[in-house]
């Protein structure tokens, strides 16, 4: 019985995991890809797309929150084999994703160099942050709603096909990056515009396949009668688990910014190793993410199926999982280094600033890796989600973000000092997150309740 317990953990991690952790690394590829051409044109160039995309981090923040509220029950009710509320849920959250994201597309559009000050005071790149803010503004809204999309399909047995949808996309992405950027085959060479043209060109694609398949016979619908109408108890429930994921989005989205805004105000030689830093941690997390979103689908499932001591047992598995992962994150992406900084084409200031970074990241893993499985995922899977928020909301806006603010500005530390301070949260957290798990809030079926009619 254990062996076949086993069995099934195994398959479950390799058909869902897998191929989120696949689709994440693909995703975090264009920002690559971004910053290796924009690199190549000027330093600046990177430098300001790097922190107009601050803009699309903040909007994922939302989309994240919302996609894992949606998570919570989705997972739960297709366990349930409810697809019924599966439906109900999927065109709730459709409609207020569809709202916000449309707010980010507008204001990029018309004000995108009073977004551009938020983070940088200096001229040059708050110009070339302003004309990607612009061109790419309708990738704001159509990216909320493939994200939606993916999400159910990565919800109801379909995370391949979610993991293929947004890998072409993503090689659409690349390959129009360097068209557009360099003008080949006999176009203009258009820069940042190029980059940003390419992006929205990427999620023209990605939502209209989204669309085409959940029109297939098999899939979960967009019912129109959803979005105009939804139950009262569902829409009470979704708000009651989800707004503290939110919340928790925000507090870490916001001070995750704040870090950008610090090393955005230490020079351009900072701004450019940050970026890089960041691509390149964001790189090698992947598949410590999709541990997080996929683990969180599987332990939801069991959950929601009433077989809430196999979740449980899911749960224990991931954690071990999550450390042996961090750890082995963090020794590929150390002795990665010396390749990355031999491809980077920086400042020698830069050049320094960013060694040092990645051996900071490299301890930085682990730490990802457990929070990230177990706040974002294991604990969500069953609704526990205020924890999550508190822990974020004391260890970034009562030590970290206080402490990068006094450390750059008043204590004047160097710049690598400054950023091993503010990238100290995910260790911070760890023994925190360990005592909450074991408290076990987080084995709960949600829909235990009420089954949406």
């Amino acid at each position: 019985m254990k062996d076949r317990q086993t069995y099934d953990f195994t398959k479950k991690l390799l058909t869902l995991v897998f191929p989120i952790a696949f689709q994440q690394f693909m995703l975090a590829l264009v920002s690559a890809s971004d910053a290796l051409m924009l690199g190549m044109l000027t330093q600046d160039a990177l430098s300001s797309v790097s922190l107009a995309s601050q803009v699309t981090f903040v909007e994922n923040l939302f989309l994240l929150a919302m996609t894992i509220g949606l998570s919570m029950f989705a997972a739960q009710y297709w366990g349930k084999n409810d697809r019924t509320s599966v439906e109900r849920i999927f065109a709730y959250v459709m409609k207020i994703i569809v709202a916000v994201s449309f707010l980010f597309f507008l204001v990029s559009l018309v004000i995108p160099s009073a977004l551009m000050r938020i983070f940088t005071d200096e001229p040059l790149l708050i110009e070339g942050g302003a004309v990607y803010l612009r061109t790419v503004s309708l990738a704001f809204l159509l990216t909320g709603i493939s994200q939606v999309y993916l999400c159910i399909l990565k919800n109801t047995g379909k995370a391949a096909k979610s993991s293929v949808i947004s890998s072409v996309s993503v090689v659409v992405n690349i390959m129009l990056n360097a068209v557009l950027i360099f003008g080949w085959f006999g176009l203009p060479q258009m820069g940042i515009a190029g980059a940003a043209l390419a992006t929205v060109t990427a999620r023209i694609i990605e939502a209209a396949w989204c669309i085409f398949e959940t029109a297939r016979k098999d899939c979960i619908k967009l019912k129109l009668c959803y979005m105009v109408y939804d139950e009262r108890v569902l829409r009470h429930d979704f708000w009651k688990y989800s707004l503290p994921v939110l919340g928790n989005e925000i507090v870490w989205g916001v001070g995750f910014t704040m870090y950008s805004v610090i090393m955005g105000h230490l020079g351009s030689d900072a701004v450019a190793a940050n970026s890089i830093a960041n691509i390149v941690k964001n790189l090698i997390a992947c598949f410590c993410l999709g541990l997080g979103s996929g683990g969180g689908i599987m332990v939801g499932n069991e959950l929601g199926a009433g077989r809430l001591d196999r979740a449980k047992e899911y749960g224990k598995k991931l954690c071990r999982l999550s450390i042996v992962c961090g750890a082995a994150s963090g020794i590929v992406l150390f002795f990665l280094s010396p390749l990355i900084l031999a491809v980077t084409d920086l400042s020698d200031t830069a050049d320094t600033y960013l060694k040092w970074m990645l051996v900071m990241c490299s301890c930085y893993m682990v730490g990802k890796s457990v929070n990230g499985t177990t706040i974002g995922g294991i604990f969500c899977a069953g609704g526990d989600s205020r924890f999550g928020f508190l822990c974020d909301t004391v260890t970034m806006w009562c030590i970290t973000v206080p402490l990068g603010f006094l450390a750059a500005f008043v204590f004047r530390l160097p710049v690598t000092a400054v950023y091993f301070i503010v990238n100290l949260d995910e260790i911070i957290k760890l023994p925190a997150v360990y005592q909450h798990y074991k408290k076990y809030k987080w084995v709960k079926d949600l829909t235990a309740d009420h089954t949406v009619p």
